[in-house]
């Protein structure tokens, strides 16, 4: 059974899963799903169409699922998605979709994400990201499975973060940044790979050394950018961790950050 706060309000026709905490003063909207064991903290509020899966822990004053801030909006169904596991700390805000994009913001599982994040609409995160304090996603960002964005990392719309990327503290991300880097600055530019973190999750002495050919080839060879893109491509085929990398500027629509 869930453990649910006598002041908090909850809809009748939201689906509360087994052993979830639903903690004081805390506001749970009609079409809100909440997985098992989830707990909430006291003061939040989750509304609209919101599914949250199982063992994620949700700390006070959130505010998860609001309508968002689009002027275009006018009060469609959009959806917000949120996976497992996922620590979501004090005054995060996170966004529904719109109709102009799929429609849904969605974060993977086994997210960190650190006091005052914002998320905007139409944002897809994938898993095992941490989000420092105070980082911000504008409307219609991706951002790759371990990501890691320093405090206060401001993201313009529609910009792409690969897996594996670091940021500075207060970087500013105007263009895609590709997988594996490290980016500081506002706005940023590039500072290498990401090396210390992709030993950390297990990729060998040689992948990493591959993955600073590439960046090498994409940053310091003085080529242009469609002719790196080649050479990065044509190395994947000996180097499975760069197929990442070649995907991602195959299909670059703002530009990556160089």
């Amino acid at each position: 059974m869930a453990a649910i706060h006598p002041t908090a309000l909850v809809h009748p026709d939201a689906r509360i899963g087994e052993n979830v905490e639903i903690g004081a003063y805390s506001i749970i909207g009609e079409h809100v799903e909440i997985g098992a064991g989830t707990r909430v903290g006291p003061h939040a509020v989750i509304t609209g169409h919101t599914r949250i899966g199982r063992d994620n822990r949700i700390f006070q004053f959130v505010s998860l699922g609001e309508e968002p801030q689009d002027k275009k909006y006018a009060g469609e169904p959009t959806r917000l998605e949120i996976g497992d596991s996922n620590v979501i700390r004090e005054f995060c805000t996170f966004n529904t979709g719109t109709v102009q994009d799929a429609g849904v913001t969605r974060i993977g599982n086994d997210n960190w994400v650190m006091a005052y994040v914002h998320v905007a609409h139409d944002c897809v995160i994938g898993d095992h990201c941490i989000f420092a304090n105070n980082a911000s996603l504008a409307g219609h960002v991706s951002v790759r499975d371990y990501a890691i964005l320093g405090g206060f990392t401001g993201v313009h719309q529609f910009c792409r973060i690969g897996a594996h990327v670091i940021t500075g503290i207060a970087s500013v991300i105007r263009q895609d940044v590709p997988p594996y880097m490290t980016v500081a600055g506002s706005p940023a530019a590039p500072h290498g790979i990401n090396s210390e973190g992709l030993k950390r999750r297990g990729f060998s002495v040689e992948a990493v050394s591959a993955i600073k050919r590439a960046y090498k080839t994409l940053y310091k060879s003085g080529l242009g950018l469609s002719e790196a893109q080649g050479m990065i491509a044509a190395e994947a085929a000996s180097q499975p961790e760069l197929q990442e990398l070649a995907d991602f500027l195959a299909v670059s629509g703002r530009g990556i950050l160089r």
